[in-house]
Formats: C-alpha cells, sequence, structure tokens
C-alpha cells in the first residue's frame, strides 16, 4: 500500500504539473494566437461544469490550485471596476518554455485597463511561489515603482539575470538554471481587459 500511495503521489504532481504548465483545454487561452492563460477555465470560481448540471470541471480546478491558494468569486467573476483579474503566462512569444539564464522583454500598452494598478509578479515553477532573486519582490507594479514610459505611455519591462543598461527601473531579476512564468494581475479591471481591446503584448526573447 506504501508503494502504491507514493506512486500515486508521483503520478498526480505530474499530471498535475503537466495541466499546469501546458494546459491543452482550448478555454484556457485568453487569445487564440497568444499565449496569456486565464485561472479560471470555465468562468467559475467553483469550476462548476454547465452551472453544476454536467458536474465539477477537475481538471479545471486542478490547474488552478496547482499554481494558486485561494479563491474568491470577485477573482472570477466581471465586475467591471472592482475586484481584480489575472492573467499567466508560461511560454515565450515562440511558444517556448522561459529561461531564466535568457533575457526578455514585455511590452505593456498605454493605458493598462485597472481603475486602481496593476503589476507583474514573476514566479518559480517548482514551488509555485514567487521567484526568489536579488530583488525583495520579483515584481513591478505601477503604483509602487517608478516605471520609465516610453513616448506613449506604454511600459516595456525587462527580465534576466542581469538589468539591461539604462533599463534597471523596469528590470525584474531572474536565475540563471530555472524557469519562471509571469502573472499579470489588473485590480479594479475596466472594459478593456473584458472586451479585450485592450491586450497585453507577449514575452519576446532578446537575443
Amino acid at each position: 500500500m506504501k508503494k502504491i500511495l507514493t506512486d500515486a503521489v508521483a503520478i498526480a504532481n505530474g499530471t498535475a504539473r503537466t495541466i499546469a504548465f501546458h494546459n491543452r483545454d482550448p478555454r484556457a487561452k485568453i487569445y487564440e494566437d497568444g499565449h496569456w492563460m486565464t485561472g479560471f477555465i470555465g468562468d467559475d470560481y467553483r469550476w462548476l461544469d454547465g452551472n453544476g448540471l454536467r458536474g465539477r470541471d477537475i481538471d479545471a480546478r486542478t490547474y488552478f490550485f496547482y499554481l494558486a491558494t485561494v479563491n474568491t468569486p470577485a477573482m472570477a467573476l466581471k465586475m467591471v471596476g472592482k475586484g481584480s483579474q489575472y492573467a499567466l503566462v508560461y511560454a515565450d512569444k515562440d511558444g517556448n518554455p522561459i529561461d531564466g539564464s535568457k533575457n526578455y522583454k514585455l511590452h505593456i500598452p498605454a493605458n493598462p485597463p485597472a481603475k486602481n494598478f496593476w503589476s507583474v509578479v514573476i514566479y518559480d515553477p517548482q514551488t509555485r511561489s514567487e521567484l526568489q532573486t536579488s530583488q525583495p519582490f520579483p515584481s513591478k507594479n505601477n503604483k509602487r515603482d517608478a516605471l520609465v514610459e516610453n513616448a506613449d505611455g506604454s511600459v516595456d519591462l525587462y527580465f534576466g539575470p542581469e538589468a539591461p543598461e539604462g533599463k534597471e527601473a523596469n528590470w525584474i531579476d531572474t536565475v540563471p538554471g530555472k524557469g519562471w512564468f509571469a502573472c499579470l494581475r489588473l485590480y479594479g479591471p475596466l472594459e478593456p481587459w473584458f472586451d479585450k481591446t485592450w491586450r497585453p503584448g507577449e514575452i519576446e526573447l532578446i537575443e
């Protein structure tokens, strides 16, 4: 029995990791031609398939709880100007896993649709906790940080083991030998997020 349960733990962990980081459910993608993913497949914080008529969507719930610990209706429902919305990305623009030894850029277009504030946080795929780096917080947000904006009001964020020259204010440190994934958080999300007239860029590898 001990061997069976030990094997079950390994199989369950491998299954959950696959569902989380290589999800094949077409509903997971926020944009058909991109790599940003929703945390709430089916748009229900309870993961009830068909409002419970067909039961609970176990894979969708596994996907969320392998990455996170707490959920509320305000994280899944459309509430313009209230609550929060999240988008997750595990791969770069070309669909490759993100490598902590390489340099990347993320373009945040002007006027992010967040009434309160927006942030980008990066996480360790092994622990699913914030990536431990030289920085106290592996993140940037537009209230706490003095981000350097482009002429049109957009912001470019940079990720890598060393800050690009002149881009230090917009840089998030990464760890060679470790992957990472990112979460875009919008607090007080506005209509352009829900109707998709505003869209974040993809994680782009800088050669």
